[in-house]
């Protein structure tokens, strides 16, 4: 990500200097006057949680905030719902909205909930702030970024395979699979959930882009049909699930489960975003794990454009009755070096500016950011380039449909018609 491309140029890493006290007082449900009165302040936190980023994990990420601010209490909350997307919409409906939500990124709809952040002039210099705008405004902010379109694989299996270098090309791609198999090895691991329908939008990513560069804007415009546009690699994957290149029962398989069968030896690549550097840090394995960009088609160049998404993105409501020390909070997450490290670390993520101790593997990908042409949105996107919010669980929806007997071009149709429903 050290690199001069607007699609990944990140800001340098800023500095805040913390003062003690908030500046106001006053419980989540009290009156916007009371805060001047000097009480405590209980901000209430909506976050993700997930195998690296545990209730324990926020909870200590937030205590030094809480200690050089004591007039603020940060009350971390776990998803009550499926996750933040199916919690959030759910407390503002019953009246009891968080202060502060993190993981979401702000729509047309949802930004009309959001505080306006543009104005705060520390926002400028934070991961993708340009990117992230909606309308010319700034309703996120974030930590850092992912990438998206990684295939991680087994070194040793490509050895036993007699594969030299990775793969660049589909084609290339598809005749190492095969060698794969004839070495005993399941080509590429996928699993049920949400695993299925991303990791096609993360393979699909650098090809899709230097075909349709303004792929959301135009999909939104009309002018392109998502499922049309990307029937030809749904084609390719319906190939691979009858030759064995995926597990034709992957559906039954959680995402935490695909993760332990790739690390566990039992297949060779696994498609996925840079957090899972995280999680292949932690765990014991008797081979190496390399990276490389997702392929692209022939003649295109390579590696493509690379999918990025804003890590760790945080908004504050607009009902707050506690704006300031919301601001305060969310300005020390995304701008106090050690917070930014933390949360970097804690789940794989990457942020021009920030020195770290990298993995081998992180510096891989690093490598990969860093050469990468420009980035583009993933999935529903983000800011100007966001398509209709439930786009990534339409997608998935439909494209498992293709392990029960749906083809290529009903899928696409599937994928078109949800699509025409919300135009």
């Amino acid at each position: 990500m050290r690199s001069p491309r607007p699609s990944l140029a990140l800001s340098a890493l800023g500095c805040l200097f913390l003062v003690t006290g908030c500046g106001g007082g006053g419980f989540a449900g009290e009156s916007q006057a009371q805060q001047s009165e000097g009480g405590p302040v209980t901000v209430r936190m909506l976050v993700n949680i997930s195998p690296n980023l545990t209730q324990t994990y926020w909870d200590g990420l937030v205590k030094p905030f809480e200690q050089a601010n004591p007039g603020i209490d940060v009350k971390i909350e776990a998803p009550t719902g499926k996750g933040v997307a199916d919690t959030l919409p759910q407390q503002l409906a019953a009246g009891n909205a968080p202060d502060v939500v993190e993981t979401l990124m702000a729509d047309e709809t949802l930004a009309k909930q959001m505080l306006d952040l543009t104005d705060q002039a520390w926002t400028k210099d934070t991961p993708l702030a340009e990117q992230a705008k909606l309308g010319g405004r700034l309703y996120q902010v974030g930590v850092g970024v992912q990438a998206q379109s990684l295939v991680f694989y087994n070194k040793t299996a490509f050895d036993k395979a007699g594969i030299e270098q990775p793969p660049q090309t589909f084609d290339e791609l598809e005749t190492a699979m095969g060698e794969l198999k004839k070495a005993g090895y399941l080509p590429l691991q996928t699993g049920g959930d949400f695993l299925t329908g991303l990791q096609v939008l993360q393979l699909s990513n650098p090809s899709r882009a230097q075909t349709h560069p303004a792929w959301q804007q135009d999909v939104k415009a009309g002018k392109t049909k998502a499922g049309e546009s990307l029937l030809p690699y749904l084609e390719r994957y319906q190939g691979w699930i009858d030759k064995g290149y995926v597990d034709k029962n992957a559906l039954g398989l959680k995402y935490a489960d695909a993760e332990t069968q790739f690390l566990t030896g039992k297949s060779a690549m696994y498609v996925m975003g840079s957090w899972f550097t995280a999680t292949e840090a932690k765990a014991e394995k008797d081979f190496e794990v390399g990276v490389f960009p997702a392929p692209v088609d022939k003649g295109q160049a390579y590696p493509g454009p690379q999918g990025a998404t804003l890590a760790a993105p945080y908004m504050i409501l607009k009902s707050t009755p506690n704006k300031d020390a919301a601001l305060k909070l969310v300005q020390w997450l995304v701008t106090d070096p050690a917070a930014v490290k933390s949360q970097l670390a804690q789940d794989g993520n990457f942020r021009t500016g920030v020195e770290r101790e990298f993995t081998p593997l992180e510096k891989q990908v690093q490598d990969i950011l860093d050469q990468a042409p420009s980035g583009v949105p993933q999935g529903e996107g983000y800011g100007d380039a966001t398509l209709p919010k439930g786009f990534n669980s339409a997608w998935n929806t439909e494209v498992q449909g293709l392990y029960v007997g749906k083809s290529p071009k009903e899928v696409a149709e599937g994928v078109d018609r949800w699509l025409a429903g919300r135009s």
